[in-house]
């Protein structure tokens, strides 16, 4: 379980602060799919940095399985698999290294690394390209390369950074059921997406994002009853354009 508690965050530019994130809270329940919904600068990659120890807040909490994230980031990190939004795979080496080097990191024995990449790779459909190296990839199969590594220490929490960004419509379909796999297995899974189709495909629960703070939070049909609108796509257009906020 993650759990969020007014997340503050301003960065200074040239003439003037900037608030990214002005009180965020929302939490995140295991054996769910929570999505983080908004426009493209809402804030939610500056609160997904924060949420896996990349960034420090500037206030506010984080937990994570009960584990405060800015008095033990280490453990943190332990118990979270994190997709950022800057895939980084090593291009000289397979997919298979990448995962490998990742597994070692976490101090897996290599055999536990190569049972638990073999799962990987058939669960990510990622067979064709696994022994390949990463030089010349597609979008989709460096994605894919980046979950399986995040993944390989079986963490019981995964963040994932607009996951299906630059797919194309089968990987995408591919990946979603993959995040409903990690979902039946008791995780628990929060994703940032800009796509409404997206988060409503998948989502247990939805907290839409604008200016910084949490505009509305719930199910989807939740948000629909809360703004008043028949389809989730009308649901967060009044969410976000609303200055007052609404709240599930």
């Amino acid at each position: 379980m993650i759990e969020v508690h007014d997340l503050h965050k301003t960065f200074k530019a040239k003439k003037a602060t900037v608030t990214a994130v002005d009180g965020v809270s929302f939490t995140a329940r295991d054996g769910e799919i929570t999505g983080l919904l908004g426009p493209n600068g809402a804030g939610k990659t500056t609160t997904l940095r924060m949420l896996y120890t990349l960034m420090q807040p500037d206030s506010g909490q984080v937990r994570v399985d009960g584990i405060d994230v800015s008095s033990d980031p280490e453990a943190v990190r332990r118990v979270l698999g994190v997709l950022p939004d800057a895939r980084g795979v090593y291009k000289r080496l397979t997919a298979r290294e990448n995962i490998a080097y990742f597994g070692a990191l976490h101090g897996l024995a290599p055999a536990l690394i190569a049972s638990r990449t073999e799962r990987l790779v058939q669960a990510l459909n990622m067979q064709d390209f696994i022994d390949r190296r990463c030089e010349g990839f597609s979008q989709g199969q460096r994605t894919k390369t980046a979950i399986a590594r995040a993944l390989v220490h079986d963490p019981r929490n995964v963040i994932l950074d607009e996951p299906t960004n630059g797919l194309d419509v089968m990987t995408t379909r591919g990946l979603r059921e993959f995040l409903r796999q990690l979902r039946a297995e008791g995780r628990c899974v929060v994703f940032s997406s800009h796509i409404m189709q997206e988060v409503a495909a998948l989502c247990d629960r939805i907290v839409i994002i604008a200016r910084g703070q949490v505009v509305a939070a719930g199910t989807a049909d939740e948000l629909r009853a809360l703004t008043g609108e028949d389809n989730l796509e009308d649901a967060f257009v009044k969410a976000i354009g609303s200055e007052e906020g609404l709240h599930a």
